[in-house]
């Protein structure tokens, strides 16, 4: 039981902190944007060119603030460099080939971690039907003859490749994980029996199945599985790829479906700061449309020049469109603008703060960008509900609402740092700029 000993430990830490441990390994090198965090390592410190034209004066002065693309590592490009092998016509699967996030399991089925993970797996399958692949690899842990570890590892492991020549390979993978307080504790002959009638349950054709599980084939095909498991550096089940990447992370559906968000929201994002466009003689202003009402907001280009160009950007490129207000504290701030609700997500891009030492938080209702460090803005923002001068000098302020306060107090109080389970978000169905 040893080898497992990482899963029991790594499950007592906060999942936030682990999934913002899963970024870094990941190489999404986007900003963790909560409002009050300590920074995240990743961002790339080279300045995009945000200089505006000398030939257009309409076009406000050049922006003091630099931005940064922020580079990603492609799933492709992460099993090229990998010692784990792509997946193939060879491997079990669910779900599409071509979603956007693929999860690879090496797994024992005597492992109670792996039997805790199968049942949180078909609820991400289920609720990624068309984005989500999940692939399971046999990693029986087998041990020695004088240190066996799963006794029963190798055979359950045959079991379900059996089944699989008889085409049901997922119902006896299924109905092991599901039976396995069952028969983890068996002995080896009652084992072989629970096996046999576990294949009439399945309606397997029972001589075919008996024949196939005792095989040399499948009993080579179970001992080398925990050998390639070893040689490839696997040190306990469940063994996770999340699109390429290792990750021992928490496994549960909190944890998992945000990771999953946090890789879909990739195929969204930019990876390139947008073009500075914001004219000198224009006044400009948002109104947020939520399911509760307008928020109108009066932005700030003099101040927060990048700021505004950005949140401009990204508000007619749709980013903020059904987006939650995820992170809700009375008398404190309301954010938003992570498609994923997460807190975690970014548009592909950063960019630093913008300060004016006559703009202080000494007031409800000002707008500005979150981050986790002074050079990770990205699309996250937050609207005060109260004084905060706390966090004068740490964030851009970029804007103050001009109606609607009212909107912004009636939002539904949510804090992810303090429970993963939390009411849903308000919604900001559409975001509208004028400029005049």
């Amino acid at each position: 039981m040893a080898l497992m000993s990482i899963k029991r430990n790594l499950s007592k830490r906060n999942p936030l902190l682990l999934i913002l441990a899963l970024l870094l390994l990941l190489s999404a090198c986007q900003p963790a944007e909560n409002v009050i965090a300590s920074p995240e390592p990743g961002i790339i410190g080279e300045s995009a060119d945000s200089s505006s034209s000398d030939e257009d004066d309409s076009v406000v002065a050049a922006p003091i603030a630099s931005c940064t693309a922020v580079s990603t590592a492609s799933r492709e490009d992460a099993l090229a460099n990998s010692p784990f092998d792509a997946v193939s016509e060879a491997d079990w699967r669910q779900g599409p080939d071509d979603g956007g996030v693929t999860i690879i399991e090496y797994s024992d089925f005597q492992c109670p971690f792996c039997g805790g993970l199968a049942p949180v797996l078909e609820v991400m399958i289920a609720r990624y039907p068309d984005d989500l692949q999940v692939v399971f690899r046999h990693f029986p842990l087998i041990g020695t003859e004088e240190q066996p570890v799963h006794e029963k590892a190798a055979l359950a492991a045959q079991a379900s490749e059996a089944a699989g020549i008889q085409g049901k390979f997922w119902e006896m993978h299924d109905l092991l994980f599901a039976h396995q307080a069952e028969w983890t504790g068996l002995s080896s002959s009652d084992f072989e029996a629970w096996l046999l009638a576990a294949a009439d349950t399945l309606e397997l054709d029972s001589a075919d199945f008996s024949a196939d599980l005792y095989s040399d084939e499948l009993a080579t095909l179970a001992q080398d599985a925990w050998v390639d498991g070893q040689l490839l550096g696997i040190t306990g089940t469940p063994y996770l790829l999340i699109n390429g990447h290792p990750y021992q992370g928490p496994t549960d559906v909190f944890s998992l479906d945000a990771i999953i968000q946090l890789e879909l929201l990739r195929t969204r994002q930019f990876h390139e700061c947008p073009e500075y466009t914001l004219d000198a003689e224009l006044d400009y202003r948002a109104t947020l449309q939520t399911e509760k009402g307008a928020i109108v907001i009066q932005l700030f280009p003099e101040v927060a020049p990048v700021a505004v160009n950005s949140f401009i950007f990204l508000a007619e490129n749709d980013w903020y469109d059904n987006v939650t207000f995820h992170r809700v504290l009375a008398g404190f701030v309301a954010q938003a603008g992570d498609p994923t609700g997460t807190g975690f997500g970014g548009p592909g891009y950063a960019f630093e703060i913008e300060v004016s030492p006559n703009l202080l938080f000494d007031r409800a209702g000002l707008l500005a960008m979150a981050n986790s460090g002074p050079t990770s803005n990205g699309s996250q923002f937050f609207i005060t509900l109260g004084e905060a001068e706390h966090l004068n000098g740490g964030f851009s302020i970029f804007g103050e609402v001009l109606s609607g306060m009212d909107v912004v107090e009636s939002l539904t109080l949510r804090d992810p740092a303090q429970d993963a389970t939390l009411p849903p978000g308000d919604l900001i169905l559409d975001v509208i700029i004028e400029a005049n």
